[in-house]
């Protein structure tokens, strides 16, 4: 969620604790460039009962340029997902969300990059915009599953997701399996990137990023599997 002194967009699910979040961002302008982080208990103090808490991390910053590309969600906050986003945040072209399971998993990210920890990341899945250019970097083969599912039942620009052949074959026959038509499940590509670049992070990064950032390559992240 991106907050400015007399507005926002995005969202972090409403009510209080995003009323409480925004009063917070525009008190952290006005006071200067700062990050930091809070955790909320859901409960009396915010008018909730669902129990629990929540982390929110704060970032300040400045935003030079409007997105004109759509937004990018990573789904993975280790190697290739810090990658790719240090890879991609340097064309401030679009917003770029990364999406890990808990604080202590998210890395240190550039500046703009907005992370977002959710205890079960299937959750936050609608608040993708359906536009949004999505890649799956997980730790976890059935997380990935989870998220391809998700994904192909909420809608998106394009998605991609990060393993081999193997994987990906094992992936089609399941996600068939749960209903879902040939036609959408070879809309993910995988695997992703540039095989001839290698398999170090960087290199799977830049493969992604060129296909993200190619005006003859809209919507295609990376060789798709048949």
């Amino acid at each position: 969620m991106q907050v400015t002194p007399h507005g926002q967009s995005g969202t972090i699910g409403g009510g209080a604790l995003e009323y409480e979040a925004a009063r917070i961002a525009r008190q952290m302008l006005a006071d200067g460039r700062d990050t930091q982080e809070r955790t909320f208990p859901l409960g009396p103090d915010l008018g909730q009962c669902c129990g629990g808490s929540v982390t929110l991390m704060f970032q300040a910053g400045e935003t030079t340029r409007a997105p004109t590309a759509p937004p990018l969600w990573i789904w993975g906050g280790g190697h290739v997902g810090r990658a790719l986003a240090h890879v991609m945040a340097p064309f401030e072209d679009r917003t770029i969300t990364v999406i890990d399971t808990t604080s202590d998993r998210m890395p240190p990210l550039p500046s703009g990059v907005l992370p977002l920890v959710a205890h079960d990341p299937l959750r936050v899945v609608d608040r993708a915009p359906q536009t949004a250019d999505h890649i799956i970097v997980t730790y976890s083969h059935a997380l990935d599953l989870a998220l391809c599912d998700a994904l192909l039942r909420h809608g998106f620009g394009s998605c991609g997701l990060i393993g081999s052949a193997t994987k990906w074959a094992r992936f089609r026959r399941r996600l068939a399996s749960m209903g879902h038509e040939d036609a959408q499940i070879t809309r993910i590509a995988c695997p992703i990137g540039d095989p001839t670049l290698g398999k170090h992070p960087q290199a799977i990064a830049v493969g992604v990023a060129a296909a993200l950032i190619s005006p003859m390559a809209t919507h295609a992240i990376g060789e798709k599997t048949g």
